[in-house]
């Protein structure tokens, strides 16, 4: 049978970022760590409020309490010019997102500065806004295009740059903390890959209200131990302060729609003076 010869395809922006993302993100010896939380509680009180939360949010908060309260976990590994490890005096949370550019799916990463300081209503907003407002509108997704657009050589120099020179720049430009999901889908990743010391995932909810959290941390920063309890401390967050916020019942204007969610987000964008939500200073 004579076979059928196929097409060859230009690597696309959003193609390039993620190849850039697993090239450093090799560097890492990462391991992953899962934990089965009971979060029926959890899920009935988000079942309860008029327009559901994401659990991007839910979970993005949780966790950013955990590292607030856990300096080892804000803290990386640099390699230049000798090694050492950083620690950054506060959260700064990345979390992917799926967004169509020029007719392609692709991955983009948005942060934001101490999560764990803001309600989950905003939190909410600032995911729908990640996910919905126009890409170019979004300083932080720009910023990645125009990089991504350079030779390959010059991109991944100011890459490894931005990892391996100054722990505030690393912090400041890719984060201390990231959330990768794709529970939404039905389906979660066993091992995340990143850059950073430690990448949050979990799976869907299985029907009893249980679930399998996962964190994938970077072994030269911190152990299996320090991690194990991580977990742990997540889900007594998970099953009271965010219970109770959840409980409280919809704030700040949470019921009237998607009109007042962007409101609701445009203080904590305009902090950032570039619309996303991190101040520009190592920028």
């Amino acid at each position: 049978m004579r076979l059928r010869r196929g097409r060859t395809l230009a690597l696309s922006l959003p193609r390039r970022l993620v190849c850039d993302v697993l090239h450093f993100s090799r560097n890492a010896p990462s391991v992953p760590m899962q934990r089965r939380m009971r979060l029926a509680e959890l899920v009935a009180a988000r079942n309860a409020w008029p327009r559901r939360l994401s659990w991007c949010a839910i979970f993005l908060k949780g966790y950013a309490q955990v590292t607030a309260e856990r300096p080892e976990l804000r803290r990386a590994y640099l390699r230049f010019p000798w090694p050492r490890l950083y620690e950054h005096p506060e959260n700064v949370a990345s979390f992917a997102v799926e967004r169509e550019y020029e007719g392609e799916a692709g991955l983009f990463f948005a942060r934001v500065n101490r999560p764990e300081r803001l309600s989950l209503a905003r939190l909410d907003a600032l995911v729908r806004h990640y996910k919905c407002a126009p890409i170019d509108a979004i300083a932080s997704y720009r910023r990645a295009l125009r990089l991504t657009r350079l030779p390959r050589p010059v991109r991944r120099s100011l890459w490894w740059l931005g990892l391996e020179l100054d722990g505030m720049f690393r912090a400041c430009l890719f984060g201390t903390l990231a959330v990768s999901a794709a529970a939404s889908r039905g389906a979660a990743g066993l091992h995340v890959l990143s850059p950073l010391t430690t990448t949050l995932n979990y799976s869907p909810f299985e029907p009893d209200g249980s679930i399998d959290v996962r964190i994938t941390y970077d072994h030269r920063v911190v152990d299996g131990g320090a991690v194990a309890d991580a977990l742990v401390r997540l889900e007594a967050v998970l099953s009271t302060s965010i219970l109770d916020e959840l409980r409280a019942g919809p704030r700040d204007g949470f019921a009237s729609g998607a009109p007042r969610l962007v409101r609701l987000a445009e203080p904590v964008l305009a902090e950032s003076h570039g619309g996303d939500g991190l101040p520009l200073k190592p920028r």
